[in-house]
């Protein structure tokens, strides 16, 4: 199944999980070490991350860390900056508003 980073991060766990590893590389079992769910739970989680891209796993000796691979949440950010003019335009209106407002209070009070 072909997923996206989106997929990714609209779980809250995956996106603890990569909270997680943006600080540092991690064993799996440090991972879940972190949870309050099962070791498959988690895994499961790791492999979602995994096929998108956000995270990477490699084998040292017994041991397999996962490192976070964050430049994927790129994506994220030029969806989300798509909208963001929309929301300042949107706020600056509403400032406008209050200003005007407060001058029309201000000169009904001097009447």
């Amino acid at each position: 199944m072909r997923r996206d980073v989106f997929q990714a991060i609209a779980d809250p766990t995956r996106r603890s999980i990569l909270g997680l590893l943006a600080l540092q590389s991690l064993t799996l079992n440090a991972v879940a070490e972190n949870y309050n769910i099962s070791r498959p739970a988690i895994s499961k989680h790791i492999k979602v991350l995994t096929e998108c891209g956000l995270i990477e796993i490699k084998q040292e000796g017994r041991e397999r860390y996962c490192t976070a691979k964050l430049e994927q949440l790129s994506e994220v950010n030029a969806w989300v900056a798509q909208y963001k003019q929309f929301w300042e335009n949107k706020l600056d209106s509403l400032e406008s508003y209050l200003h005007q407002l407060q001058k029309q209070r201000k000169n009904a009070k001097r009447k």
